[in-house]
């Protein structure tokens, strides 16, 4: 199962909606606001990303500053923050049982659906 990390106030978010639609594949959209990741879905996720966690971290929000983050507070540290304050994770993000991307550049998309 395809999951789409979407947030609808961000533009980025909605356009890549938009191409997932275009591909007409199956996927699960999470409003990851409103149903935020617990700590556990965050290490896994970071897991398939195969990156440190500060790197899918919205360093300039408020709340990262506020969890007294750092560039080099460690993963469990910003896990957890981004747990408690899950606007603090970069998006859009895109992942299923196997591996997840974050959408950057927006073609980056046709990856997640080659199979």
């Amino acid at each position: 199962m395809i999951i789409y990390l979407h947030n609808p106030r961000c533009s980025k978010s909605r356009d890549w909606l938009k191409l997932i639609w275009d591909t007409k594949r199956n996927f699960t959209l999470r409003w990851y606001l409103k149903n935020p990741m617990d700590y556990g879905e965050l290490v896994e996720l970071q897991e398939k990303l195969w990156i440190k966690a500060i790197d899918f971290t919205r360093i300039k929000e408020v709340e990262f500053e506020q969890s007294n983050l750092t560039k080099n507070s460690s993963d469990t540290e910003i896990l957890k923050a981004m747990a408690r304050f899950p606007k603090l994770m970069e998006r859009p993000i895109v992942f299923d049982e196997n591996r997840a991307f974050i959408w950057r550049p927006p073609e980056d998309i046709l990856k997640i659906f080659k199979k």
